[in-house]
């Protein structure tokens, strides 16, 4: 069996940033560089053979972050606050000055 994945888009609000690849059997045959806007080909010799118009994955992601901000207005969902987590550090043996010591998270 084999699988193909062609035309996979993916779009996040965090970044924000997105991506935009054509795979077949988990191998990827090319992605589209969204800040260049060009294919960039896994193996450049593939490009020999087949073309892929970047326009087409443009639009795709320009659709997907639309459909996202619609989804993310229509949830009434606030975006969660970033806070620094507390950490407390253990020592594996007593410390002392000067020594190496291991330190347990």
């Amino acid at each position: 069996d084999h699988v193909a994945s062609y035309g996979l888009n993916v779009y996040q609000s965090y970044g924000p940033s997105g991506y935009f690849t054509h795979e077949f059997d988990g191998d990827e045959e090319f992605y589209v560089d969204l800040e260049k806007k060009e294919t960039v080909w896994q193996l450049p010799l593939f490009s020999k053979f087949r073309s892929f118009d970047p326009q087409g994955a443009l639009r795709n992601i320009a659709t997907a972050k639309y459909n996202l901000n619609i989804l993310i207005k229509r949830s009434n969902n606030t975006a969660a606050v970033n806070q620094v987590p507390e950490v407390t550090v253990f020592p594996k043996s007593p410390v002392m000055l000067g020594q190496p010591n291991t330190l347990i998270c």
